[in-house]
């Protein structure tokens, strides 16, 4: 019976990790197709992107039934515990990351005048550092790789750096470009959200140092810091 237990309640962390999997790579996607449909307006593709936000909803109702049922069920310790909790809070963070690339995809239509708002053409770029951060963090979390994590971390200042010259650039355009205003504070609101998908990036990165290591990532360089494993 003992053996039985322990297999499947490996099946249930591995169940746990593959619904996270599953839930980072459809919001990469969602944020990769929401900034495309933005690119080339296509409003069509962006109501794909909206309509896909239910999917990321229902896996995250699925990782809480599973991780509810694993703590009731098994009662784990330490490490397994700890992979747990990672899991649930990793799935809510996602689902959020979700949500931005939804933001975005909704306000597709709400930008006019493409050809003149010169700092669309960064968004692009700056969304492909913040789909980084989502992939690198995922793959962090199923290797359980606290180095991995630790680099995405550092990548949130990147991304930060990116927003803050976008938004100079946006104001600058605005100013020189009065009949832009409108649109470019919509593009304010999308660079925005992929700040914010950065910062979720970073906070599931934090996670994930702590569910390999047991130390809080702010923990790790303190005196003796090696002795707060949980």
């Amino acid at each position: 019976m003992a053996e039985h237990t322990v297999k499947a309640f490996d099946t249930e962390i591995g169940q746990l990790r593959g619904l996270i999997a599953e839930m980072g790579g459809l919001a990469e996607v969602m944020i990769r197709d929401a900034v495309d449909a933005l690119a080339r307006r296509d409003e069509a593709a962006a109501g794909l992107v909206v309509d896909t936000d239910k999917k990321l909803d229902a896996l995250e109702a699925e990782v809480d039934r599973l991780a509810v049922r694993v703590i009731a069920l098994r009662a784990p310790m330490a490490d397994d515990l700890r992979d747990v909790i990672a899991a649930l809070k990793i799935s809510g963070v996602i689902e959020r990351i979700g949500d931005y690339a939804k933001n975005i995809a909704k306000r597709v239509g709400d930008i006019e005048g493409r050809s003149k708002l010169g700092p669309l053409t960064l968004i692009p770029a700056m969304a492909e550092i913040a789909q980084g951060m989502v992939r690198d963090v995922l793959n962090a979390y199923g290797a359980r790789d606290a180095e991995l994590a630790v680099e995405v971390i550092h990548r949130d200042e990147k991304l930060d750096n990116f927003y803050d010259s976008l938004f100079r650039n946006l104001v600058a355009h605005m100013m020189e470009n009065p009949a832009t205003i409108s649109s470019a504070a919509q593009l304010l609101f999308v660079a925005r959200n992929l700040e914010r998908v950065g910062d979720h990036a970073t906070n599931v990165a934090e996670m994930v140092y702590f569910a390999a290591t047991g130390l809080y990532y702010s923990e790790r360089e303190l005196p003796g810091g090696q002795d707060k494993v949980i």
